[in-house]
């Protein structure tokens, strides 16, 4: 099956590489604070949280998913980009295979940033169009509520 990648870009007021720091290299501590409805842990399992990396994500009670691993592929923190590999949980069930991320974190307008997201869903199965359009609109509002909710706590906290 061929996979879908879809792009979404989202604006934030924060300069690119606060954001990056937070949402990616801080992700572990911040995530489960900032969002304590969704996350409740992120846990390197294998590594030193750089390439290659496996982390654990478990998510708060009642989200509807109870575990994901993550795998990492590019973490470039001069550049600000962030790519890995959803390999395990998660989203991943009987639409979908695997799922690749890219973010990147460029310069915005009035000193923020504008976060460039490339998803890549690899069904496991031709016929997928319904479920898999689903799971990939509920993923993008949550990936923009995600960053919405570290920008408002940054805000907060500066």
């Amino acid at each position: 099956m061929a996979p879908i990648t879809v792009d979404q870009e989202i604006s934030c007021s924060l300069p690119p590489q606060k954001l990056f720091k937070a949402f990616v290299v801080d992700a572990h501590d911040l995530m489960p604070k900032v969002i304590p409805n969704f996350f409740k842990s992120f846990e390197t399992i294998e590594g030193d949280g750089g390439v290659g990396s496996v982390t654990l994500v478990t998510f708060a009670e009642g989200s509807g998913i109870k575990s994901a691993k993550h795998k990492i592929v590019e973490l470039d923190e001069e550049n600000h980009v962030f790519k890995y590999n959803l390999i395990e949980g998660g989203i991943l069930g009987e639409d979908l295979e695997s799922v690749s991320y890219v973010f990147k974190f460029d310069k915005g307008a009035d000193g923020g940033c504008a976060i460039k997201i490339a998803s890549t869903y690899h069904p496991k199965k031709e016929d997928h169009e319904h479920g898999i359009k689903e799971i990939i609109e509920k993923g993008k509002e949550a990936t923009k509520g995600f960053i919405h909710a570290i920008e408002a706590h940054l805000h907060g906290h500066t």
